[in-house]
């Protein structure tokens, strides 16, 4: 039975009962919508190998979250949400793409929020274009419904009016064969720059653990690719 079917009859509630149950309406909305959508990303979940515990813990913590809160995939939901992001590589120099973060101090993947999207790879796919201007960005492996190749949840501090709260980012890679027609969108970061794995790797403390991981796992993925094809 949905939440909002239990609640007292909106004639005998208090105002903050009214708010709390357009609440549990708006949840059990999300719920009857979204669940289609959730399965999939469930089955999406329980088929990735994780790398290492952060990684496996990070997954059954997605997993919990998203049953816990039917608008994950929103960022009206403020204890966490979804993010895409995608780790892109130039096709024939095998070099990857990062920018820096200037808030963060760090060296990071593009990607950004889901906006009211239920397909993650089509929305870093998107975020990718955006902060690249790189339009002929295609998913590695190559596929209808590309998995991501990596998941991390990590802490977003406070800031302004916003709480503090959780990122789920699904990760993807991404190859270009067009690395000079980086251009960014007005407003998107200009500190971004090409370099080898190993460079980007050597940036030790400017880049986060789960960063390297993903740099590790592309770098993996693309050993036995051969150039130009």
């Amino acid at each position: 039975m949905p939440r909002h079917a239990g609640l007292p009859l909106w004639r005998d509630q208090s105002v903050e009962q009214k708010l709390d149950t357009l609440r549990a309406q708006m949840l059990d909305l999300y719920r009857y919508q979204l669940s289609p959508a959730y399965a999939s990303i469930m089955t999406m979940l329980d088929a990735h190998q994780p790398a290492d515990d952060k990684e496996a813990a990070d997954i059954d913590l997605i997993k919990r979250l998203i049953a816990e809160h039917p608008d994950i995939l929103s960022m009206s939901c403020e204890v966490a949400h979804i993010t895409a992001s995608a780790l892109i590589v130039d096709r024939a120099s095998f070099r990857t793409l990062l920018h820096f973060h200037k808030r963060l101090g760090r060296w990071l993947q593009v990607g950004g929020h889901v906006e009211y999207e239920t397909d993650i790879a089509a929305a870093a796919l998107r975020e990718a274009r955006e902060e690249t201007g790189l339009t002929d960005l295609e998913f590695y492996p190559a596929s209808d419904a590309a998995p991501p190749v990596d998941f991390d949840v990590h802490t977003i501090p406070q800031r302004l009016m916003t709480p503090e709260h959780l990122h789920l980012d699904f990760r993807y890679l991404l190859l270009t064969r067009q690395p000079e027609a980086i251009a960014p969108d007005a407003g998107e970061s200009t500190q971004i720059r090409w370099m080898s794995f190993d460079e980007a790797l050597a940036l030790d403390a400017a880049i986060d653990p789960s960063l390297k991981r993903l740099l590790r796992k592309g770098q993996a993925l693309l050993r036995d690719l051969p150039s130009g094809d």
